[in-house]
């Protein structure tokens, strides 16, 4: 009999009081500068322990051993002092996320490694080498994982009519971060409860990774290092029904014109459909907004592949590399190119606008964003979208919950 895809865990957690101080963004939605600069007069921020290269000086590798090992220090210094306690017993936690009128509740929980090496976790990007080696030393450095992955599952009105009728008593964290989310969370610890939670877990037959792909990875190398030795077959993770969630879009900067010239970007990006004025906005699938000189063009693309047949290939990320960034800008593999940068939907046209204007690009790229039900597709296909295809708003708080292995 195989095991189930997730079950319960005693997790590491802050002491109520102090939740508000000790979360902290995901440790890969902040650079290091950031990082340093939000943890500065904040001791208890959990970015002493995902982003540790803050307590060395300017330029430190980070990822030298020292470096792995003050987060460990950190790690053990918040357990001593009891600004972080270890739950007794395993239980499930629920876990609400409210940002600006939305709302999503989810589950939070341990996900099997096997069951993501036997693909019913399913992934939609690949993973960097690199990355992978830094959570990896992470995760074997302080024997435990310090960031939550970001799962879905297809909805679910027996488990999300659940969770649901648990947030109606008081929560035990309620606090909102400097971002304006509120974080609120329940333990679900009784038999009653972890029952209903099983039973409605044995329905689900897959899950999908939205947000973690590097986390998961590397929980997973670890398993497979340890030879699932301690708790080490199963990672930290947040489950979401599909249909409570938030995608933005995913936009794009780029540095120079590669050779070209603005006038002749603009002819050549007429020539793949119509273009007209924009406003960084677009309103639908397979329009792109562009800025350049001061102000928004859209283009609407022509001839764009059937998603039931091309399900990536008609994503408007692909459409985007394969018929601008790569033959008119020259930016061939947009996951190396220096030229390209990746900006998360949080900032707006506005943003954008200002980038260029900054000199930081000669142009941006606002897309419309993914839709929920293509990244399930293309997942559930076994295929793969371009790097940065999605960004998922709200993002889950690091510190709230630690599995230790």
């Amino acid at each position: 009999m195989q095991e189930a895809l997730f079950g319960p865990f005693a997790a590491v957690r802050p002491r109520p009081e102090l939740a508000a101080r000790i979360c902290a963004p995901p440790y890969d939605v902040v650079t290091t500068e950031e990082a340093r600069q939000l943890a500065a007069d904040n001791p208890l921020s959990f970015l002493w322990v995902s982003r540790p290269e803050i307590a060395f000086p300017p330029g430190t590798d980070p990822q030298a051993p020292e470096v792995y090992e003050q987060a460990r220090a950190r790690f053990e210094q918040m357990l001593r002092s009891g600004a972080l306690y270890e739950e007794e017993r395993p239980a499930y936690y629920v876990y609400r996320l409210c940002s600006g009128g939305h709302e999503q509740i989810g589950l939070v929980a341990v996900a099997s490694c096997e069951a993501y090496l036997r693909g019913e976790i399913r992934k939609h990007e690949l993973t960097r080498p690199d990355k992978e080696d830094d959570r990896t030393r992470h995760i074997e450095v302080l024997d435990a994982q310090t960031g939550p992955a970001y799962l879905v599952y297809r909805a679910r009105p027996d488990l999300d009519g659940y969770l649901r009728e648990r947030t109606a008593a008081a929560p035990e964290v309620d606090f909102e971060a400097r971002d304006g989310v509120r974080h609120s969370i329940w333990t679900v610890g009784d038999p009653e409860g972890m029952a209903r939670i099983r039973a409605a877990a044995a329905e689900i037959g897959r899950l999908y990774i939205a947000d973690g792909h590097h986390r998961t990875a590397a929980a997973v190398r670890v398993y497979q290092n340890r030879r699932g030795a301690g708790r080490s077959a199963f990672f930290l993770a947040v489950l979401f029904p599909h249909d409570q969630l938030r995608i933005l879009p995913y936009h794009r900067l780029v540095r120079d014109w590669g050779g070209t010239t603005e006038a002749e970007f603009l002819r050549r990006l007429g020539e793949l459909g119509d273009l007209g004025p924009g406003n960084g906005r677009p309103s639908r699938p397979h329009e792109v907004d562009v800025f350049t000189g001061g102000r928004w063009h859209r283009l609407r693309f022509r001839e764009v592949p059937d998603p039931s047949v091309d399900a990536v290939g008609a994503l408007d990320v692909s459409l985007l590399q394969g018929r601008v960034l790569g033959p008119l800008l020259g930016i061939v593999n947009p996951r190396t190119d220096a030229r390209l940068e990746f900006v998360g939907g949080v900032a707006g046209p506005e943003g954008l606008e200002a980038a260029v204007r900054a000199g930081r690009a000669v142009c941006a790229f606002a897309l419309y964003a993914t839709r929920m039900e293509e990244l399930l597709t293309i997942a559930d296909r076994g295929e793969i979208m371009p790097p940065k295809s999605t960004w998922f708003e709200p993002k889950l708080g690091d510190g709230l919950f630690t599995h230790r292995l």
